[in-house]
C-alpha cells in the first residue's frame, strides 16, 4: 500500500471513526437520560406553647397554663424514579417516608427466658405513593394508569416543601383533604395553548373513615391489604399559564361514598339508611405568583357531604371490638378553607444577587381559616373545629434545591379555647436529576 493510498485511507477513515463515537456516546447519553432521579425531605424542630392533652378541648380550663411540649419530626422523605421506554411510554414511582418510616424488630430477651419479642422502635408510614404507566400521544394527550396523585386543590398538585413557605405542609388544606391524596386509578391530561388539563377517574372515598377533625382527611386510607372500591369516582383540575409567573387553577371531586368498605351492606326499604349515597363534592381554587422580587400563593377550598347526618349515625354506632380502625365520630355536611401566603425575596434587593439569582432570602407571612366540622341538621356543632393560622418567617435558599426554614406563629379557637402559639424550624431539600 502507498504513502498515498494509506493517506487517503486516513482522511476519510478518521472523521468517519470520530463521527461514529460521538454517536454512539450520544446514543449512550440518550440512553441514560431515559432514566430520571430524584426526591424531597424535611427535616423539623417545632416547640409548642400549648397542652397536647386529648381534654384540652373538652376542659379547656384545666389545660390552660399546661406545660409546653417540643418533637422532632421527618414529616416526608421522598424517592422518586421514573424511565422513559421510548415510543410514548414512560413509567414514575415515588416512594414515600413519612415521620422516620416504621422500625419494627424481632429481638431475643436474654433476662426473659430467652423468648422472642416483637418491636416496634419507630413509628411513621412507608407508603408507594405513584407507581404509573404512560402512554404519550402527544402534547395534548397523555394516559396514565396505576396508582397516581389526585391534583384537588393547591398542596395536592404543589406539595414538595419548594412550593410552600411554611415549615409544615399549609394546615387547612392538610386537614379537610387527604394530603397528599394518592389512589390507584387512570388519568387523562395534556396541554393546549396555555391550558393544563386532567381528568380522573378514582375508587369512592370509605364514609367510615370520616370523622369531626378531619372531614374526609382519611377517607382515602385503607387499614386492609387492599382498598376497597365499590364505587367509583372522578377527580379534573384545569391550570392557566397565560401571564408570565401566575398561574390559576380550578379543581374539583364528585363521588359517593356510603358502603364503600370492606363489607357492603344490604339495608331493606325499611331500614334508615336505605337509598343513602354519601356523595362528596368539593370545588377548589388556587393561584400561584412568581417574579424575581415577590411571591404569592393562595387557595379557597369547599367541600359536602350527601347523608351526613345518616353517616354520622351509623359510624358512632359502629362495633367497638378490638383493632376497629374506625373513629366512631360524627362528621360534617361541609367544610371549607382559605389561605395565603405571600413572601418578598430581600436577596433580590441586594445588587450582587440580582444577576445570580441562586441565592434567596424570603420574609414570609401566612394566613390560614378554615373548619372540618359544618354541622347538618340535627347534630351538634364541634366548635373547635374551626381555627384561624396566623405565622410569619424566613425561608433561605443558599441554592434552588435548598430551603432552611424558621416560622413562628399561632392557632387561634372560639374564645372559650385557649391558644395554641409555636415555633418551627425545618431544613428541606427537592432535587430531580436525569442520569
Amino acid at each position: 500500500m502507498s504513502r498515498k493510498d494509506l493517506l487517503s485511507i486516513l482522511c476519510i477513515g478518521l472523521p468517519l471513526f470520530v463521527i461514529g463515537t460521538v454517536s454512539a456516546q450520544n446514543d449512550t447519553m440518550t440512553h441514560k437520560s431515559r432514566l430520571t432521579v430524584g426526591g424531597y425531605g424535611e427535616a423539623v424542630y417545632s416547640h409548642h406553647f400549648y397542652s397536647d392533652n386529648v381534654f384540652r378541648y373538652s376542659h379547656a380550663d384545666r389545660y390552660k397554663d399546661a406545660p409546653s411540649y417540643s418533637r422532632v419530626d421527618i414529616p416526608h422523605a421522598v424517592i422518586m424514579l421514573g424511565y422513559d421506554f421510548g415510543h410514548g411510554w414512560s413509567v414514575g414511582m415515588e416512594i414515600e417516608f413519612e415521620h422516620g418510616g416504621i422500625e419494627a424488630a424481632v429481638e431475643k430477651e436474654t433476662e426473659e427466658t430467652g423468648e422472642f419479642e416483637q418491636e416496634i422502635e419507630r413509628g411513621g408510614e412507608v407508603a408507594l405513593e405513584q407507581f404509573w404507566v404512560q402512554k404519550s400521544f402527544g402534547r395534548h394527550l397523555n394516559i396514565r394508569a396505576g396508582h397516581i396523585v389526585v391534583p384537588v386543590g393547591m398542596t395536592n398538585n404543589n406539595h414538595t416543601p419548594n412550593m410552600f413557605f411554611s415549615v409544615y405542609r399549609p394546615e387547612g388544606e392538610n386537614t379537610i383533604m387527604p394530603c397528599t391524596w394518592h389512589e390507584t386509578g387512570l388519568s387523562v391530561w395534556g396541554r393546549a395553548g396555555t391550558f393544563r388539563y386532567e381528568v380522573q377517574l378514582l375508587p369512592s372515598l370509605n364514609s367510615n373513615l370520616f370523622n369531626d377533625a378531619g372531614w374526609i382527611h382519611n377517607g382515602s386510607s385503607s387499614p386492609y391489604e387492599f382498598r376497597p372500591a365499590n364505587g367509583v369516582c372522578t377527580a379534573a383540575r384545569v391550570d392557566w399559564t397565560g401571564i408570565e409567573g401566575l398561574r390559576l387553577s380550578l379543581s374539583g371531586y364528585v363521588g359517593n361514598s356510603f358502603s364503600n368498605d370492606i363489607t357492603t351492606t344490604v339495608y331493606s326499604e325499611t331500614s334508615r339508611y336505605y337509598g343513602a349515597k354519601g356523595t362528596v363534592m368539593i370545588g377548589a381554587f388556587d393561584f400561584a405568583y412568581r417574579n424575581r422580587w415577590f411571591t404569592v400563593r393562595g387557595n379557597v377550598d369547599y367541600g359536602h357531604l350527601g347523608d351526613a347526618a345518616l353517616i354520622s349515625s351509623r359510624n358512632k354506632n359502629q362495633t367497638t371490638m378490638t383493632g376497629n380502625p374506625y373513629p366512631h365520630t360524627t362528621v360534617g355536611e361541609a367544610a371549607w378553607d382559605a389561605g395565603i401566603e405571600a413572601g418578598i425575596n430581600l436577596m433580590a434587593l441586594v445588587n450582587g444577587e440580582r444577576k445570580k439569582g441562586n441565592r434567596k432570602l424570603f420574609l414570609f407571612a401566612r394566613y390560614d381559616h378554615y373548619d372540618s366540622f359544618v354541622p347538618a341538621e340535627g347534630l351538634a356543632d364541634v366548635e373547635w373545629a374551626e381555627r384561624q393560622y396566623l405565622s410569619a418567617g424566613i425561608n433561605y435558599c443558599p441554592l434552588p434545591e435548598i430551603a432552611i426554614k424558621a416560622e413562628g406563629g399561632v392557632r387561634l379557637l372560639a374564645s372559650q379555647f385557649n391558644s395554641e402559639p409555636f415555633v418551627a424550624v425545618g431544613v428541606t431539600w427537592t432535587g430531580l436529576f436525569k442520569n
